[in-house]
């Protein structure tokens, strides 16, 4: 959804709804793979036509009449199996486009067989291999592609990353949004983080990123899990922006603690009484895993606490948030042997101080010293101050980036 006339950590009611997938029968490839090996068996091939087989001209004007047209039918099919397995595109959609990068526009495959878009930029300048940077999404469904540039915080971060900190940079739309195949809306957690990891996999592919030197950016929920992005691979550090570091079922509490509050309708005596009810209802919903309507068929007296889906949350599965719950946060980042840099807006109303600061909290405590915190005064979950990026958002996280290979 959009706060403040930006994208925030939680989805829209109007979700960036995907194209459904486009698969065909394994036996239609069968098929093709099968016609095009007998192709010169039914054409027959100049090595394998002996001058006793040969026939009078009509009858070879007809022969290579047939083998043309057979040879047309299966180029035919051939193109229609290859329009099947790629996902629609429209041509007239609007690209980005900068100055100091060039962009790629490239696909993964997950591990449901999705096509996943990826958007791959590499500095103009760059005549060797180059620093990239890996971001890890917001859980909305809404796209990390900005054609119109920096239309809001986050999208202001990736192109000023982009035009400014001279690296390579890795982005994907999640299954379900913008050109990626699947349904946002049906999607979980594992299912996203698969695809996740299958990107990350893919920057191995590109011979102008330095593979030693990969930072990892985590945006809003992303920034949480983007350590399980990773997978086997060293990266040189990560950067968790408006983020998270506890259960997902004590960051709803807070939020709904927050959310209540800003409710002027409602006396303190009634915010409590309705933070009672909701922690029974979220024990249920996340840890005992009964999705918001069957809770509500239960207990009828909480109808009016909830104000989303029956069957989801912000636009995404229950099962979505489940997983998140069923995550340890802070043994995934107790495991994290690379330096985190941690931001976060003291304006932000969806991740508190407290989430954000867990991050660092956890890997100081396993590891003195190896993150650092910063808090940007004034600025929304979107680093934003007055709709608009704080100024020193990019340059703490490129000077930081920088220190971290040795530069200055």
């Amino acid at each position: 959804m959009t706060q403040d006339g930006v994208r925030t950590f939680l989805p829209s009611d109007h979700l960036a709804m995907a194209r459904p997938a486009i698969t065909r029968p394994a036996r239609q490839l069968y098929y093709s793979l099968e016609l095009r090996s007998k192709l010169a068996h039914l054409c027959g091939s100049a090595s394998s036509i002996t001058p006793q087989d040969r026939l009078a001209l009509g009858r070879e004007a007809v022969f290579f009449l047939r083998c043309g047209a057979i040879l047309v039918i299966i180029s035919l099919g051939n193109c229609a199996v290859a329009w099947a397995q790629a996902p629609s595109s429209d041509s007239s959609r609007k690209r980005e486009e900068f100055r100091n990068a060039e962009i790629t526009y490239d696909w993964v495959t997950n591990a449901h067989g999705q096509k996943v878009r990826t958007f791959v930029t590499r500095p103009r300048s760059a005549s060797g291999k180059v620093p990239a940077i890996f971001f890890v999404g917001w859980l909305s469904c809404d796209s990390v592609e900005y054609p119109d540039g920096e239309t809001d915080g986050f999208g202001a971060i990736f192109w000023r990353l982009i035009e400014q900190s001279g690296f390579a940079t890795v982005r994907m739309d999640k299954p379900g949004v913008g050109e990626s195949q699947g349904d946002c809306a049906a999607t979980d957690f594992q299912t996203e983080l698969d695809s996740y990891r299958t990107a990350f996999d893919s920057v191995s592919k590109y011979p102008f990123v330095d593979q030693s030197a990969i930072f990892v950016v985590g945006l809003s929920n992303g920034g949480g899990t983007s350590p399980l992005t990773v997978g086997q691979h060293p990266v040189r550090g990560f950067i968790a922006a408006s983020s998270w570091g506890s259960t997902r079922y004590e960051h709803m509490l807070e939020n709904e603690r927050v959310r209540l509050t800003r409710n002027k309708k409602l006396s303190a005596a009634e915010v409590n009484d309705s933070v009672k009810a909701l922690t029974d209802f979220y024990s249920l919903y996340l840890i005992h895993r009964m999705k918001p309507g069957e809770i509500i068929a239960q207990h009828p007296e909480w109808k009016a606490l909830w104000y989303d889906a029956p069957d989801g949350q912000y636009g995404r599965p229950a099962a979505f948030y489940q997983q998140l719950q069923d995550l340890n946060l802070g043994k995934v980042w107790e495991g994290v042997n690379a330096p985190v840099l941690v931001i976060h807006g003291s304006a932000d109303t969806i991740m508190s101080q407290a989430d954000s600061r867990a991050i660092a909290d956890i890997v100081n405590r396993a590891q003195p010293e190896r993150a650092t915190y910063v808090e940007i005064n004034d600025a929304n979950h979107l680093l934003a101050v007055r709709k608009k990026l704080d100024d020193t958002v990019v340059p703490t996280m490129i000077q930081w980036m920088r220190k971290q290979l040795g530069q200055r």
